[in-house]
């Protein structure tokens, strides 16, 4: 069964940096697009950035261009969230995501915080 299982959330201060990770498995992850999205507190959830199998196309949410980088180990099954530059308004659950065969799998989330 596909599992989606994200860690490397904490509390950083602004202008602090984090790295993301999300191990797959379950399915091909190679043959798969990926997806970070993120949910703050009391407001919807917001497409971060999304990549696509081979990893040679990537799309950045426009809150996060220049400082969140997108990327995947494909011989690890492993998806990344680079974060650099982060602001109190990134504080949220970020959540790994697949679409997969008509079904949306989503992992549990892992919470950042950016805060002094």
């Amino acid at each position: 069964q596909v599992q989606l299982v994200e860690s490397g959330g904490g509390l950083v201060q602004p202008g602090g940096s984090l790295r993301l990770s999300c191990a797959a498995s379950g399915f091909t992850f190679s043959r798969n697009a990926m997806t970070w999205y993120r949910q703050a507190p009391g407001k919807e959830r917001e497409l971060v950035a999304s990549i696509s199998g081979a990893g040679n196309t990537i799309n950045i949410g426009d809150s996060v261009k220049g400082r969140f980088t997108i990327s995947r180990d494909n011989a690890k099954n492993t998806l990344y969230l680079q974060m650099n530059s982060l602001k109190p308004d990134d504080t949220a659950v970020y959540y790994c995501y697949l679409w997969y065969y008509g079904k949306a799998y989503w992992g549990q989330g892992t919470q950042v915080t950016v805060s002094s």
